[in-house]
């Protein structure tokens, strides 16, 4: 145990996972499908949409690295001594559990838990925290949570630059064409969050519209993306039902601004840069996407500062 760390407050930074090398696409799938492994088919088709973004290397992993490490940064620098942060992935190694277990094992007793996702859903961000709040309850550890950090001020000035940005590159590669529409979008999740009154969609829809707001984009829309392949209906439509649409209506040029997303990884890389670019291009659209936040100075100081506040609350409610 080191003295050090036993007096700090720990940070258990979670995401989602991915695979670490493509040996490993085969257990990350059956883990996400409950221990029930991908068929042969399903198998070659994700290894090849990892091929296709990665050629077999992946950087994948280095980005939550490099987010941990950055938020670590941060937080020494508003806060010295004062966090310790761990990695938690909900389907790989080191696991949600790992990281509690790597925190209770160097002496903290308190900790904050952050999700690399701004937006709250039951079944994404709230089953992270079920599951560290779980495992901080059977070591002895104190959790407090930040449950979403949509509206952070910090945040929306880090998007709202990048759709500005990506504006300014689609006026210039189409010579400023004005049918641009911008294309706010994040993961579907199954239609039944609805019933159970969930606040991911508004919440998505809450900081699409601050961002076009203070970009000054008066024609956009939300859509979905990267739903899952299971017998339940999902939010829609889906990107690449709207583009078609779009392209009836006159629209020429599209930007695309992931906003639930806050790295490249799969759903990015491949769903946006590859299958949605695909699509665009047989439709005669332009189509180009804001650069994802990583580990923007910003996007780090709104994930300490979050951090910092959910410390700061906690034993108040």
């Amino acid at each position: 145990m080191s003295e050090h760390k036993a007096k700090q407050i720990g940070v258990l930074v979670m995401s989602y996972g991915t695979p670490e090398s493509m040996d490993d696409v085969e257990t990350y799938y059956t883990h996400i499908r409950r221990g029930n492994a991908p068929t042969p088919e399903l198998l070659a088709e994700l290894k090849g949409r990892y091929e296709a973004i990665v050629g077999g290397v992946f950087p994948l992993r280095e980005n939550t690295n490099g987010q941990v490490a950055g938020l670590q940064d941060k937080l020494e620098q508003l806060a010295p001594g004062k966090f310790a942060c761990y990695q938690g992935l909900k389907h790989a190694k080191p696991y949600i559990e790992d990281g509690v277990e790597q925190m209770a094992k160097d002496g903290i007793t308190q900790a904050v838990g952050i999700v690399l996702a701004p937006h709250f859903s039951t079944m994404s961000v709230g089953s992270y925290m079920k599951r560290a709040d779980e495992k901080g309850k059977e070591l002895g550890i104190a959790m407090a949570f930040v449950k979403q950090y949509h509206m952070h001020p910090k945040l929306l000035q880090a998007l709202t630059d990048r759709v500005t940005d990506g504006l300014g590159r689609l006026a210039a590669a189409t010579d400023g064409e004005e049918n641009v529409k911008v294309l706010f979008s994040a993961h579907s999740l199954p239609v039944k969050i609805r019933e159970l009154g969930d606040p991911y969609e508004q919440q998505l829809l809450e900081t699409s519209a601050a961002v076009a707001k203070a970009a000054n984009v008066k024609d956009w829309q939300f859509t979905w993306q990267s739903a899952g392949r299971t017998r339940d209906p999902w939010l829609g439509p889906d990107i690449l039902e709207t583009l078609p649409v779009l392209a009836e209506e006159g629209v020429k040029a599209v930007l695309v601004a992931p906003v639930g997303f806050v790295s490249d990884h799969l759903e990015v890389l491949y769903d946006l840069d590859i299958e949605a670019q695909a699509a665009a291009k047989e439709l005669d659209m332009t189509l180009d996407r804001i650069a994802m936040l990583n580990r923007d100075p910003l996007y780090m100081e709104t994930l300490a500062e979050s951090v910092i506040e959910a410390l700061a609350s906690q034993g108040k409610e």
